[in-house]
């Protein structure tokens, strides 16, 4: 177990609109850090394989799990796969203290929470670039450190996301995925949250999700890819070009409830559609993470769990960031078909 830390950040809540936001004070820049001498360009920062300190990372340090082929090893052994570490500086520490305070309009409590690192052996393959069975022992492992650190005090949510490339936020180019536990729901959680209870509500305790689903298979218009256990679709309002989400056909509320089964079909899944995004895009940075119910208890049946994958190829403008409605130039069917297209290519 990990002892408290000094707490890295401080949660600090907007009075009006209800968000939180992390200032992350032990990361603490100096005013000069922000000066841009120029446009950051290209892939993260290259750092050799024989200086790479994640290629290494059982020998440095002890790591929380360690796994082989899907198999769990000794914590510092040489040969793994897959190795799930503490990040060396966290947005979010373990500690017994929340403290929640008030000052004037304004609410903050302490970052209480934990912030892992999920490493992958390999130093140049992205995930599309692996066997079916090894993006299997990944998403497995963020199912099992789910349900471990969702049973920490003051948990409310476990956020669990990928960064590939610097314009996707990747600070060194060692593919790697993160997991961070915190103390309360994030923006885009909360209000989809809202939204699906409204729905579910109006509609006969339909799930809206559901409803998307049903629809999405019977027209097709926006699907890339299914299976008999999943689907991947653009979405029908995406925030940006080629924006993609990938369902569970059945209605689960909880990632951490998926079945063996369902691990090695999303597992499919993920490698089709990463591979038609790098093929069609030309090989972009993205991100993707995972929306699911929070941990707190509560019952959630109204909510749908689904990864979400985000192509870096625009950056907001003004308009968006005054009105936060997007402009996308490509409808989502295009970006389907053309995202169908190079799953066709493939096969052949």
């Amino acid at each position: 177990m990990v002892k408290d830390q000094k707490i890295p950040s401080q949660l600090r809540q907007d009075p009006v609109s209800g968000d939180w936001v992390v200032i992350a004070t032990q990361r603490a820049k100096r005013p000069d850090d922000f000066f841009k001498k120029k446009p950051a360009k290209g892939p993260a920062k290259k750092n050799p394989k024989k200086e790479c300190i994640f290629c290494q990372i059982t020998s440095r340090e002890t790591p929380i799990l360690t796994q082989f082929n899907g198999k769990e090893v000794a914590p510092r052994a040489k040969n793994w796969t897959v190795a799930v570490v503490n990040n060396k500086y966290p947005a979010f520490a373990p500690s017994p203290n929340i403290n929640r305070q008030k000052t004037g309009p304004y609410q903050t409590m302490n970052g209480v929470g934990r912030h892992e690192l999920v490493i992958f052996k390999d130093h140049h393959r992205r995930l599309d670039q692996m066997k079916v069975e090894e993006i299997l022992e990944i998403l497995e492992i963020y199912q099992k450190r789910y349900l471990a650190l969702s049973k920490q005090a003051h948990i409310k949510y476990v956020a669990i996301f990928h960064n590939e490339g610097r314009d996707a936020g990747a600070s060194i180019d060692h593919p790697h995925s993160q997991i961070i536990a915190i103390p309360t729901l994030d923006t885009d959680i909360r209000t989809s949250l809202k939204g699906a209870q409204k729905f579910w509500q109006k509609n006969n305790h339909q799930c809206p999700y559901c409803a998307m689903i049903k629809h999405n298979l019977k027209n097709k218009e926006r699907v890339i890819w299914e299976n008999k256990e999943f689907i991947a679709c653009c979405s029908f309002a995406p925030k940006s070009a080629f924006e993609i989400k990938i369902y569970p056909k059945k209605h689960q509320s909880h990632f951490e409830k998926t079945s063996h089964s369902q691990m090695v079909s999303l597992a499919k899944t993920f490698k089709i559609v990463l591979t038609a995004v790098r093929r069609g895009l030309g090989d972009p940075d993205y991100n993707f993470f995972l929306q699911t119910a929070p941990c707190d208890s509560k019952k959630y049946q109204y909510f749908h769990w689904y990864w979400q994958i985000q192509p870096k190829n625009q950056v907001w403008g003004g308009f968006e960031l005054g009105t936060e409605i997007e402009i996308s130039t490509i409808s989502p069917e295009d970006a389907a078909k053309h995202l169908r297209k190079q799953i066709e290519v493939s096969k052949n």
